[in-house]
């Protein structure tokens, strides 16, 4: 298939495989060989690229990247952000005024990543580079230099408009076309981010027989605030879900900051994310507390549920073939609401507990609990018999205290790479006994604590 885009300013028309990385054939058939290979799964950050679209600027991990996603959009490698007559980035000459390169396979993509920040005028560094996991150099002199490279003007080179394309195939562009599509060919792979689907292809080495992409259906990219709802489209991806629940629900918005990193986010659908039905995923959890309602379609027929129904068992979710998930609604208010991601790293991991709380309380009484875990089962789910032992009582420590004794009744958790069984199911009681004291006024976050 045939897909157009610019490369560093130049119109490129590249015939590929529809899952063909975006890094793969930079190195192949470019000969682009700044853009590094490390862990080809979206979490070190070595082969970060900027693409630009109608939305803006973002940095992402051209190792999970399809070719066909790039249609009609703007791509930077680090041979690109440096001028067309050599001139160097500002982010650049930082890096060398700050001494922020060592061994400099992992430099690129720092700088790729540092210079779609600086395009965007963002000075969260930290969040902006958790996606770039090298510290070889110690990484407070990167953190400097990205901090030097703040009030420095955007070079003009970097202004990329991207071009004018016709429709690609595999890419619909309304539901109506992907419902009947997909119900159609219910054995076709959908893709979205490729977060996921990505290490299918680099990791599993997965022949996708046929393949679908999403980020053009604009009617799965809708987000809609009333004054009780909120609804997000399945092709909404988590940075803009980051910045709705940024606004309504805080605590689930702090959940999704520590989502992947700011590649990945840039790239991953909340829709993806709750399909794939992992017990691990971050989003189900919070969304589960929150009561949210899951909407599904095939072909005409459409569909909504509770989303902790859509979750049966292990790697099977309630959802038939030639099904899509198109989007998800979720009360506005819910300022009870507190989620908490237990993980090894605090930045871009994957969770080994992530507990969410919803627990609302009428004079000193519990009048209603809803708790959602995962990492505890096969599937995200409730803490039931900790819900029941929490509703009617006094909002105490001792109420707490029995409680918690009920999420063994609730989970029998297993023990893996990231945790023990043990470990997990003391976490969860630990997490309760947290969310109480954080209700009393307690501080309760590391990153709030003070010697």
């Amino acid at each position: 298939m045939e897909v157009t885009f610019l490369l560093n300013g130049e119109t490129i028309c590249a015939d590929a495989q529809p899952t063909t990385t975006l890094l793969d054939w930079l190195r192949n058939d470019r000969g682009l060989c700044g853009t590094k290979e490390g862990c080809n799964e979206g979490d070190c950050g070595a082969c970060t690229v900027m693409v630009t679209d109608a939305t803006g600027a973002k940095s992402l991990n051209a190792c999970i990247l399809f070719l066909p996603q790039l249609h009609g959009k703007a791509v930077r490698t680090v041979e690109g952000i440096a001028g067309p007559d050599g001139a160097l980035h500002p982010v650049q000459q930082a890096m060398i005024d700050h001494h922020g390169s060592q061994c400099g396979f992992c430099t690129p993509g720092f700088v790729a990543a540092m210079a779609t920040a600086h395009l965007a005028g963002r000075t969260d560094h930290d969040d902006v580079l958790a996606g770039n996991l090298c510290r070889c150099t110690g990484y407070a002199p990167i953190i400097r230099a990205a901090k030097a490279a703040e009030n420095a003007p955007v070079p003009e080179w970097m202004q990329d408009r991207p071009p004018l394309v016709d429709d690609v195939p595999y890419a619909p562009e309304s539901l109506d076309e992907l419902a009947a599509f997909y119900a159609a060919n219910p054995g076709a792979t959908l893709v979205a981010g490729a977060t996921d689907v990505g290490l299918w292809v680099t990791k599993q080495l997965r022949d996708l027989e046929q393949v679908v992409f999403l980020h053009r259906c604009a009617d799965l990219q809708d987000v809609s605030v009333t004054d009780d709802l909120i609804h997000i489209g399945a092709g909404v991806t988590m940075a803009e879900v980051l910045g709705v629940m940024g606004e309504h629900h805080p605590s689930y918005g702090e959940l999704i900051r520590r989502y992947g990193s700011d590649q990945v986010r840039n790239a991953a659908t909340i829709g993806g994310n709750i399909a794939n039905g992992s017990p691990i995923g971050d989003n189900p959890p919070a969304l589960i507390a929150l009561g949210a309602m899951l909407h599904l379609r095939q072909g005409e027929s459409t569909r909504e549920i509770p989303i902790e129904d859509f979750f049966l068992s292990y790697g099977k979710q309630d959802r038939v073939p030639g099904e899509l998930v198109t989007g998800v609604t979720l009360p506005r208010q819910a300022p009870d609401l507190r989620c908490y991601k237990i993980s090894k790293r605090f930045d871009q991991d994957i969770s080994a507990v992530c507990g969410c709380f919803n627990i609302a309380v009428a004079g000193g009484i519990v009048t209603s609990a809803r708790i959602a875990f995962g990492g505890m089962a096969g599937i995200p789910a409730r803490a039931s018999q900790v819900e029941a032992a929490l509703v009617g009582q006094s909002w105490t420590q001792a109420t707490i205290d029995q409680a918690a004794k009920a999420f063994a009744d609730d989970f029998t958790p297993m023990s893996d790479m990231r945790a023990s069984a043990s470990y997990r199911l003391q976490i969860a009681q630990n997490l309760l006994h947290r969310h109480f004291a954080q209700s009393q006024g307690q501080a309760t976050n590391v990153l709030e604590v003070s010697a």
